[in-house]
């Protein structure tokens, strides 16, 4: 694997992660939305990512294991096949159930005086995001890392 690789890979990380945070910040801005510009209520965003096939790592984990590469299973999950950085693959709707709130004073209220608020959850919305906030961390250290390996490299050749 070369240096450039592994920089191109942290930096999906960092772009990946980058936008999931955001899509948790449009979240909690969100989480009192009754109304939104296709006229319903706000619906909880989640983004489906998905790694990137570089076909490279494998390659390299193979040769350096002699040719035999030992079942990397996690969870039922082939860990080993697809390592070669990360992206967004979609972002997607929580289908799960709106939150009924008694209000009959809010304008979206309906005949019984309850208002359907969004599904949002404050609270897992900010776990979410301290997960995220981590791995762009983890990220941004790989990305020094490799940084200063290239750094080192090039001082060894003068």
């Amino acid at each position: 694997m070369n240096f450039l690789n592994a920089l191109n890979i942290s930096g999906s990380g960092l772009t990946a992660q980058k936008l999931r945070m955001d899509i948790m910040s449009q979240n909690i801005a969100n989480s009192e939305t009754t109304r939104t510009q296709s006229g319903g209520t706000y619906r909880r965003q989640l983004t489906v990512l998905r790694s990137i096939d570089e076909g490279e790592f494998k390659r390299e984990l193979t040769r350096a294991g002699g040719g035999k590469i030992s079942s990397g299973r996690i969870g039922g999950r082939d860990m080993t096949a697809n390592s070669g950085g990360v992206m967004v693959d979609r972002i997607i709707e929580d289908r799960s159930d709106f939150i009924p709130v008694y209000d009959p004073t809010h304008p979206d209220s309906d005949e019984e005086g309850y208002v359907m608020m969004p599904n949002v959850n404050r609270t897992q919305e900010m776990i979410d995001m301290l997960a995220a906030t981590r791995a762009y961390s983890a990220n941004v250290t790989m990305f020094n890392a490799t940084k200063s390996i290239i750094s080192n490299a090039l001082q060894i050749g003068r």
